[in-house]
């Protein structure tokens, strides 16, 4: 941003929209963060029934690997706007780079199924921190005139995370040993941390800042409670049990009581007034709705290739490639060309791939080829490249610094529960469809290929009938995924068609350079 005085009259020159080499520098350090955080999800989901053999423990227990990182991440996510306060972003995120690795470590050397699940935890303390701080420190850098081509940079390690995890994973597990998952994050956190410690400047400023002791109390247990009971949903196949609605209602009460008193509170610990900007309103249910039936549908396209297709885990993340190859090709210029002529004119038309790649899978039968499904996901990841990082620039362009930090951990916070509702809806309604078969529903719902089942259940193979059947139930499932996202046109429909105007606040007129005519 440049601004210039004339005649004692000062105006905004026109920005620049170029990533520079320090803004690329950042975004590599924030990227290598995200990478670690969001694979680190998908190759533990690999890994669930190597747990159980290894731990000797049941699905439920192993669960627990997935769901005490979930945990921490929701307890912590709340904390990222008061910390960066406090302690500067740096610091902070230098901090949960630490505790990522020193987690990764542990959980590497786990005895038995209790010391990984609580390494886990300290894991995912680190990781719950890493993207709002990554997105906060990347905001700020970039300027809000920047936003959307920063965010596409962001965006590819969100997008891909689900594609690459089960192949990282499936090739761990295959040719080394389970500890890898965990190990593989240690050289790569090293590697951040210097990159972190060199290239990242210290805040000008911090404050004193008190916590918000009532909304902290309020919010990070309502978040892990309600994400707990939804998440629970998909263990027990159905919503309808007191282990999901009791932790579930119990938090969702929380949240509200957290909202009441953040609109009230003087300094509340995520200032909820944001929500009086209209453009960040809209982008955050167009977000919300998104997230649901992206990550409800991710779910779903290695289970129907392991599950019905009978191929290994990492043929079934190698199937999933062309979604990345697409969603790699549009991103970039959709991020660039979003800071330019806004948003909405790339997620309307992203949504619309994203219907007709995703529609094709209604249709699926047991022998589908495969050139038709790859074609198919290559089309909803040139949507998908379209649609989700111009949606967070447009929540985020409207702010200026002092309001990126709460921004950016509500971003965060709707991301991580907007997840979590997409997998538990979508794994309810599969293992709904699938209760009839006990060895097809097990093989589907766990991500095991059929002659990777215990003996007793290999003995009593299912005739082709069956899964197609099974492809059926996929794809009346993957209709419940098209009906959400076409959902989303709804709030997309409202989003700015045109460039949005970067806020100029008296804190960045003082920072802007001068130029006397």
């Amino acid at each position: 941003m440049s601004v210039s005085s004339t005649g004692g009259h000062l105006h905004e020159g026109p920005p620049d929209t170029k990533l520079d080499r320090h803004v690329l520098m950042i975004a590599g350090v924030v990227v290598l963060g995200a990478i670690m955080s969001i694979l680190d999800v998908t190759v533990v989901a690999v890994a669930q029934n190597t747990f159980q053999q290894e731990f000797g423990t049941d699905a439920a227990g192993a669960a627990w690997t997935a769901t005490g990182y979930t945990l921490a991440l929701a307890a912590v996510i709340p904390l990222s706007s008061w910390a960066a306060a406090r302690f500067g972003t740096k610091k902070v995120y230098l901090t949960s780079l630490v505790l990522f690795v020193l987690g990764s470590a542990l959980c590497a050397l786990a005895w038995n199924i209790g010391s990984l699940v609580a390494f886990r935890v300290i894991q995912g303390l680190g990781g719950g921190l890493l993207m709002p701080i990554g997105m906060m420190i990347l905001t700020k850098a970039a300027g809000p005139e920047r936003i959307g081509s920063v965010m596409a940079v962001l965006g590819i390690p969100m997008l891909l995370g689900p594609i690459g995890g089960p192949i990282l994973g499936g090739f761990l597990i295959e040719t080394t040993s389970w500890h890898w998952v965990f190990l593989i994050n240690v050289p790569i956190g090293i590697v951040a941390l210097v990159y972190s410690w060199f290239v990242l400047r210290d805040d000008e400023e911090t404050t004193k800042a008190s916590i918000d002791i009532v909304g902290l109390l309020l919010l990070s247990p309502g978040l892990a409670l309600f994400l707990f009971g939804i998440s629970s949903s998909a263990e027990h196949r159905t919503f309808l049990t007191p282990t999901v609605l009791i932790p579930a209602i119990i938090g969702a009460i929380l949240i509200v009581a957290f909202i009441w008193h953040a609109l009230r509170a003087k300094n509340p610990l995520l200032d909820l007034r944001l929500f009086r900007n209209r453009t960040l309103s809209i982008s955050v249910v167009t977000m919300t709705l998104f997230m649901i039936a992206f990550f409800g549908a991710s779910l779903l396209f290695p289970q129907y290739f392991i599950g019905v297709r009978g191929e290994s885990t990492l043929t079934a993340g190698l199937l999933l490639a062309p979604q990345g190859l697409g969603a790699m090709l549009t991103m970039p210029i959709a991020g660039k060309l979003t800071d330019k002529m806004g948003p909405g004119k790339f997620v309307l038309p992203g949504i619309v791939l994203i219907l007709l790649g995703m529609g094709v899978f209604i249709f699926l039968g047991a022998d589908t080829s495969y050139w038709i499904l790859c074609s198919a996901l290559f089309v909803q990841g040139l949507g998908m490249g379209m649609t989700m990082m111009p949606i967070m620039s447009a929540a985020l362009a409207t702010l200026n610094n002092k309001q990126v930090p709460d921004g950016s951990t509500l971003v965060n916070v709707v991301q991580q529960t907007a997840s979590s509702i997409g997998t538990a809806v979508i794994s309810v309604v599969l293992a709904s469809g699938l209760a009839g078969s006990m060895q097809a529903g097990l093989a589907i719902a766990s991500n095991t290929a059929p002659d990777k089942l215990p003996p007793e259940m290999q003995n009593a193979p299912l005739p082709q009938s069956f899964f197609e059947s099974a492809a059926e139930i996929f794809g009346s499932t993957f209709l419940v995924a098209v009906i959400l996202i076409a959902l989303t046109f709804i709030p997309a429909f409202f989003l700015p068609r045109k460039k949005i105007e970067s806020p100029l606040v008296e804190e960045d007129m003082d920072r802007a350079p001068i130029i006397m005519h």
